[in-house]
């Protein structure tokens, strides 16, 4: 099988936030990770451990006292290097879309989302005429389960839900080659979530321009990301600890790294055990591991720091599926 072409690939992506006093809080270290044409990643972990941080980063959107490292090229461009208006006039809405986890924020609140959705079409595709555009923004509507008679309300007069699905809308106007969805199933019910996470995936298998798109979901929703990842990159502490095809994060033999195992455990539909204690301050991480005080697999030997070795994190991972083959 040939081997796709990365959409986006990024290398040693760090974020640290400089506070007064000096100090420095490191909300992202050192990201390795693609995503491939055709390709939905899930990036998944607690809330506070740097999801959103690393999104803010690849749009451009960090506050003023952040300061990134590393890179991230989606095609030949560089985001951690692109100035402002490469960024507003390039990449958001044209070469990445997004939907946001803070929805209300992102939409405007004088407009009705009728016409934010024609202006979107308009800006982004080859539609014209006012009553093409009408449609278009209907069946954009239609595809984020926003529903056509609240097309002409303005951001204030919708709920957490809708404003989620508006924002979804917008998103999926356009070829983007890729989609950004940072907590894309807030405040929906199951069958919503459902629906929504299936056109996510349905818009980055339809071909655009003869080229796949791709899909990085940040989510802390596992059972959405099982429904649509192709690979699943976990977050812990800042730090990516593991990279998984999915079929065998959610299946057999499991996850490596004893962090995703306990956020499996923790599914109400699995053991329904919480992980002990909690993650550490990203402003004073430990040397070592930063798992090792909540892990009950912890030796001396984690008070080093592990590589993200192949596709772990961990001095002693669960075993990987060759190895549990080879033991059966």
């Amino acid at each position: 099988m040939t081997e796709r072409a990365s959409v986006l690939s990024v290398r040693g992506l760090s974020v640290r936030f400089l506070m007064p006093g000096g100090r420095r809080v490191a909300a992202v270290t050192d990201a390795h990770f693609d995503v491939a044409a055709g390709e939905c990643l899930a990036l998944i972990g607690e809330s506070g451990c740097g999801k959103s941080v690393l999104a803010s980063a690849l749009l451009g959107l960090l506050p003023g006292n952040a300061r990134t490292a590393g890179s991230a090229l989606l095609g030949e461009l560089d985001l951690l290097a692109a100035d402002e208006r490469t960024l507003a006039r390039t990449v958001r809405g044209r070469l990445i879309g997004l939907v946001p986890q803070s929805p209300a924020a992102h939409l405007t609140p004088v407009r009705t989302v009728r016409s934010q959705l024609e202006e979107t079409v308009a800006a982004h595709t080859a539609v014209r005429g006012r009553a093409a555009l009408r449609e278009a923004a209907e069946a954009a509507a239609e595809r984020a389960a926003f529903p056509v008679d609240h097309l002409d309300h303005h951001p204030h007069e919708l709920s957490g839900g809708l404003a989620q699905r508006a924002a979804t809308a917008l998103a999926l106007v356009g070829e983007a080659p890729l989609l950004l969805a940072d907590e894309p199933t807030t405040g929906l019910d199951r069958d919503l979530v459902d629906r929504t996470v299936d056109e996510l995936r349905r818009h980055v298998d339809n071909r655009a321009g003869g080229e796949n798109r791709a899909l990085l979901m940040i989510t802390h929703d596992l059972a959405a990301a099982e429904r649509i990842a192709d690979r699943i990159a976990v977050m812990y502490a800042g730090r990516i600890v593991e990279l998984a095809d999915a079929r065998e994060f959610f299946g057999a033999p499991g996850p490596r790294h004893p962090y995703s195992r306990g956020l499996l455990d923790a599914l109400p539909d699995r053991a329904f055990t919480p992980i002990p204690g909690l993650p550490p301050e990203l402003g004073a991480l430990p040397g070592g591991c930063a798992f090792a005080a909540r892990c009950e697999r912890a030796t001396d030997s984690c008070a080093t720091l592990p590589p993200l070795s192949g596709t772990v994190a961990c001095h002693h991972p669960h075993a990987a599926l060759t190895e549990a083959a080879d033991r059966a």
